[in-house]
């Protein structure tokens, strides 16, 4: 019998120039400071491994559990594909302050430049301000030279396509999309394992000491998707009590399970870890006859040895994320 069950991990604070309190006031993270605005709730992001907070494996770290229980942990084919290093990245994000604008490079290049993945990512939208919006990608079709001009001019902005969201909005950020999380949105982001960001602006701004941030022109130009898309902005259905598709790519998979009452999830067919996060509502985990809280703002993830899992809930609703 597997010595894994559902793990919890101690989720990682980051401060960021743009943070918040909403973290802790809306998803009641434990943390200290005003200007929270990312928990890494599941990580291997090199200096910032996740650690296992409850349980028989309390301590441990995710790239240990990893190398020691391969397959059984990730799934197999996951672990062919990825080996030790775990694929995704999980976070909650608190946008007090518009974030820069900034795109991420596609796994080739992140590979050949930062010996990384790229970093393909969606949004769930958890909260928001009235009006607030975000940006993705440009309002038409650009070329380098154009948004070089518009660079040097000062005007970037003028390139740029806002959207005004509501609560439960998706986005799916594809590498070389320029975006921007604006201002008074919570969201919660599901995105490749990598911490490689090309900053291309940030609104003039300084940090407490005056300084600029640093801003990555050269390196983005290349890795810029010039296109304008409008496939952004994800369409889904809701459906109470079942998986709902969201986001099926080669480097994630999410849907969302509203939960009103019980529903019974088999694992036997799906070959990968699961990882549950609580967007709406309390939730309840029960598997082999034991149970486990999943409160509002928290994650799970679900080895993939274990056959199956049910959910139980009073109006909630959960992202369940795989490989």
């Amino acid at each position: 019998m597997s010595a894994l069950y559902p793990l919890f991990f101690t989720p990682i604070p980051k401060e960021r120039l743009w943070g918040g309190d909403e973290l802790q006031r809306f998803l009641n993270k434990s943390f200290q400071g005003e200007t929270i605005g990312e928990s890494w709730e599941l990580s291997a992001v090199s200096g910032d491994v996740s650690v296992v907070s409850e349980g028989p494996l309390k301590g441990q770290r995710l790239d240990e559990l990893i190398e020691k229980h391969k397959g059984e942990l990730v799934g197999h084919d996951v672990y062919k594909r990825f080996g030790n290093d775990f694929p995704v990245l999980i976070k909650y994000i608190d946008a007090q302050k518009d974030l820069s604008v900034q795109l991420h490079p596609h796994d080739h290049l992140a590979r050949e430049r930062h010996n990384s993945f790229g970093k393909n990512e969606m949004w769930y939208i958890m909260n928001a301000e009235p009006n607030a919006q975000l940006i993705a990608g440009f309002a038409k079709d650009t070329s380098q030279a154009e948004y070089q001009q518009y660079l040097d001019r000062g005007a970037i902005e003028d390139l740029l396509h806002y959207e005004t969201i509501d609560k439960g909005d998706v986005f799916f950020i594809r590498t070389g999309t320029v975006h921007a999380i604006g201002a008074g949105i919570l969201l919660a982001e599901i995105q490749q394992t990598s911490d490689v960001t090309y900053r291309i602006f940030d609104w003039n701004r300084t940090d407490k000491n005056g300084n600029t941030r640093e801003l990555h022109t050269e390196l983005a130009l290349d890795a810029i998707d010039y296109q304008k898309r409008d496939n952004h902005l994800v369409n889904y259905t809701k459906i109470a009590n079942q998986r709902n598709s969201v986001v099926s790519s080669p480097y994630f998979t999410t849907d969302i399970v509203p939960v009103n009452g019980k529903l019974s999830v088999p694992m036997t067919t799906i070959d990968s870890f699961v990882v549950l996060m609580a967007v709406r509502g309390d939730t309840v985990i029960e598997v082999d006859g034991k149970t486990y809280p999943l409160p509002f703002g928290s994650t799970v993830l679900l080895p993939a040895c274990l056959s199956a899992f049910s959910l139980q809930a009073n109006q909630s609703e959960v992202l369940m994320v795989t490989i």
